[in-house]
């Protein structure tokens, strides 16, 4: 479910040995499912374990999810870098936002759950987002852009080289491509 690097188990290590004994660590979603989910690592003192809390055991230390979060942490990895400028400890967590869907979910199912996991986010760094609106009949997912990419000058760009070569890829045979039906509007929200 949750993979934690060494670097990162050796920092909360560190950490737990100034907490009570018997605190652990808790892995947590907040709204998950949702485009606001935000994943959290927190304390977790032996008396605020729950007895639903699956236990994920690591050196030194469990690692604490409520059942709520468990299906959207699935692949999430914790790391922590040392670098030049300091010291960050790292949560990723891409079914967050959305659960992962199965192999055998529907076409629409597998292109959404890639929409918000992988697209969107990269989308989000220029306040831009995607919405699938559906997969035509004849295979062509229509998209509507939204926030930062609406009127944005590079659009074609972003929809072309960026999401249908990236969907085509994960969808061989399956995608006939991608169509933009957002009627753009330049304006101050327009990322170029």
């Amino acid at each position: 479910m949750i993979s934690i690097s060494e670097s990162a188990q050796a920092h909360f290590n560190k950490l737990l040995e100034k907490q009570p004994e018997g605190t652990n660590i808790r892995v947590f979603v907040m709204n998950p499912g949702t485009p606001s989910a935000e994943c959290g690592v927190s304390y977790c003192p032996a008396d605020a374990v729950e007895p639903e809390d699956i236990h994920l055991p690591f050196t030194g230390f469990d690692a604490l999810v409520d059942p709520l979060s468990a299906p959207y942490l699935e692949d999430a990895q914790i790391d922590f870098v040392v670098d030049n400028l300091g010291s960050q400890l790292t949560l990723k967590a891409p079914n967050a936002k959305m659960r992962k869907v199965a192999d055998d979910a529907s076409l629409i199912e597998r292109v959404e759950y890639v929409i918000q996991s992988q697209v969107n986010p990269s989308l989000a760094g220029h306040g831009g987002k995607v919405t699938l609106l559906e997969i035509t009949e004849d295979n062509y997912a229509i998209l509507q852009f939204g926030g930062g990419c609406n009127g944005c000058s590079m659009v074609d760009v972003t929809l072309k080289e960026g999401i249908e070569k990236q969907l085509l890829e994960l969808f061989p045979g399956e995608l006939a491509g991608v169509k933009d039906a957002t009627e753009h509007q330049r304006g101050d929200h327009s990322f170029y």
